[in-house]
């Protein structure tokens, strides 16, 4: 996806990715880390979520292309932010969180150094395949060894419904992650919850969680 179909969503307020509540599971799943541990949300939009792992006493490090999406978190929050530059990215300080507003792929190992978390719902199942190849490729290249984490993902049927969210087969986590250990935690059948889909004549939309580690 081009950076101006993720601009142009946040522009128009077409964010049906964005959940309205704490996600069900890295509540039920998360690992249990040392206090103060850097965690990476990358695409992480304006999630509730970096506010949950920040209030858990997490350092939350959030990666989004969307300055608006920023903006909104911080405000949403209540949150004063810092705002200075860092490299390519412009990056939002407050307490517990920052983010650093744009392109994931610019990133350094050295940005993540110690990042010793990952934390990915939204991300992965946001890209098509040369991208997502690309993605896990730079996560294993960037994150230190050791770090682990929580990867959610979608799987239904790509010729019915076309991404983003895009369908992403177990077997494409496991090979994409050949360096990581990869446990499969739930999965979930969410197709009732999902209108657009039913409509779309899908009769499956499986919910994957998944534990890794470097």
């Amino acid at each position: 996806m081009e950076p101006a179909f993720w601009q142009k969503r946040w522009a128009d307020n077409q964010i049906g990715f964005h959940q309205a509540q704490v996600n069900p599971y890295l509540q039920a799943h998360w690992p249990t880390l040392a206090p103060a541990s850097r965690v990476l949300v990358p695409l992480c939009g304006k999630s509730l979520d970096m506010a949950w792992l920040a209030g858990q006493g997490y350092r939350v490090l959030g990666v989004e292309l969307s300055r608006r999406a920023v903006e909104d978190f911080f405000a949403e929050h209540g949150l004063q932010a810092q705002v200075s530059q860092q490299g390519a990215f412009e990056v939002w300080r407050s307490a517990q969180v920052e983010i650093w507003c744009g392109d994931f792929f610019a990133l350094r190992a050295e940005d993540l150094a110690d990042c010793v978390a990952l934390y990915d719902r939204a991300a992965l199942i946001a890209l098509p395949a040369q991208m997502r190849t690309a993605y896990l490729q730079l996560l294993t290249r960037l994150l230190p060894a050791g770090c682990q984490g929580l990867l959610v993902t979608l799987e239904y049927d790509q010729a019915l419904v076309e991404g983003p969210p895009f369908s992403v087969a177990e077997v494409e986590v496991r090979q994409g992650l050949a360096d990581w250990q990869v446990q499969e935690l739930q999965v979930c059948q969410v197709l009732e919850e999902s209108p657009k889909f039913i409509q779309a004549g899908a009769t499956s939309l499986l919910e994957r969680v998944y534990r890794l580690r470097r």
